[in-house]
């Protein structure tokens, strides 16, 4: 290679699951059948209704061009009205709301509308290794900033205060939590925007898993007095309508923002398929008891996905939301990186170690609900064996 790499990968390093799915693949390859746990990609299909309009868009040839980079607005209508009925908000699909291919794509176009380079970022810590990755490509500082596992993993108010925050443009949020499983509530969402106002630093709350809480957690940060003025919000449809392969979600918030990040959008994609946003329409009017099974089966996985990691020797806090579990690993002293690469090693089971999404994540094990029932049961066999076995982790 005569060329050498652009600065700003001096400073990105490679995707942990990139590499450790490497690592899954050479143990397949060498006939052991790895079970993994660490991936949050949905394995239940979408709702019947959705996947006929896709064919049926599919195969119709006039739906093969380029589309609008704002999105059909069939679907931004639908994204509207899923943001009324689902969560209250109101908001003009014209002017506040724009499909995205994805909500990581969003990440980049955020930050991309907002943030020179030289200005700074807020990470929450733990967090999604995403918004600190999206930052150093573009530029642009990042500030991790500590959540407090005592109060719900909200923002420690207590040390932002103190914390040095010249500069800072973004400060990005996440409720329900990921990877903690914090459900979030009113009262957090409410001081996070009473913050960005005080600091004049746009907000933008990551919301992919919106639905898979109790229906009487349902959040958004729009509902919020005055988060008009200070926030934006990007919805995934690859959580809360199992879409993830079909990269749609959305940015929704005031018209001045919304506007800022469709310049960014314009000049980078040529719009998404036809017949995914047709799609993507149907599943937004999904019937209540489509989204009540869809959390059914999730708490389902969640009880099992709990027992599994006590049974690793964690404890796991109740009332946790989204498509993962997260506990503390209590032996004392332990090394949790190697804990979770013995694991994988010796029992065939993929978990997460805490530290990827920072240094607020030390000491914790995360598992993915993105497997049927008798798959965690096989999984939670397998961590019964190991842990019954003194020799598995020094062999």
């Amino acid at each position: 290679m005569i060329v050498p790499l652009a600065e700003r990968l001096q400073v990105v390093e490679e995707y942990y699951f990139a590499a450790k799915l490497r690592r899954v693949r050479e143990l397949e390859s060498a006939g052991k059948r790895v079970i993994n746990l660490g991936i949050g990609s949905p394995d239940l299909p979408p709702s019947p209704a959705t996947i006929d309009r896709l064919v049926a868009s599919a195969s119709d040839g006039r739906n093969y061009k380029y589309q609008p980079y704002k999105g059909i607005p069939q679907l931004r209508e639908a994204m509207a009205g899923y943001l009324s009925g689902q969560f209250g908000c109101t908001l003009n699909p014209a002017t506040e709301i724009l499909p995205l291919p994805g909500s990581k794509q969003g990440m980049l176009y955020v930050t991309l509308a907002f943030v020179n380079p030289g200005e700074a970022v807020l990470v929450p810590d733990p967090g999604y290794p995403t918004y600190s990755g999206v930052a150093q490509l573009t530029g642009a500082r990042v500030i991790p900033y500590p959540l407090d596992p005592l109060k719900g993993w909200a923002p420690d108010w207590d040390a932002l205060e103190r914390m040095d925050l010249r500069g800072v443009k973004l400060m990005w949020t996440n409720y329900p939590h990921m990877p903690t499983g914090a459900p979030g509530s009113r009262e957090i969402l409410d001081s996070i925007v009473r913050f960005g106002l005080k600091r004049r630093m746009l907000v933008c709350h990551d919301n992919p898993y919106a639905q898979l809480v109790s229906a009487g957690q349902l959040c958004s940060i729009l509902q919020r007095p005055e988060a008009g003025e200070v926030a934006v919000e990007l919805h995934s449809m690859s959580k809360s309508h199992n879409l993830s392969g079909w990269r749609i979600g959305w940015a929704a918030g005031g018209a001045g923002y919304i506007d800022a990040i469709g310049r960014v959008a314009s000049n980078v994609e040529s719009g998404m398929s036809l017949a995914l946003q047709q799609a993507a329409t149907v599943a937004l009017h999904s019937d209540p008891a489509w989204y009540a099974q869809l959390r059914t089966e999730y708490n389902s996985r969640r009880a099992l996905g709990s027992r599994i990691l006590e049974t690793l020797g964690c404890t796991v806090a109740g009332g946790q939301a989204g498509m993962f579990v997260w506990g503390h690993v209590t032996a004392e002293g332990s090394d949790v990186e190697q804990f979770a690469d013995d694991i994988l090693e010796r029992m065939h089971v993929f978990i997460v170690p805490g530290s990827v999404f920072g240094k607020g994540g030390g000491g914790y094990l995360r598992l993915a609900l993105c497997s049927p029932l008798p798959v965690l049961e096989e999984a939670a066999a397998r961590a019964t064996q190991g842990m019954q076995n003194p020799a598995w982790r020094s062999a």
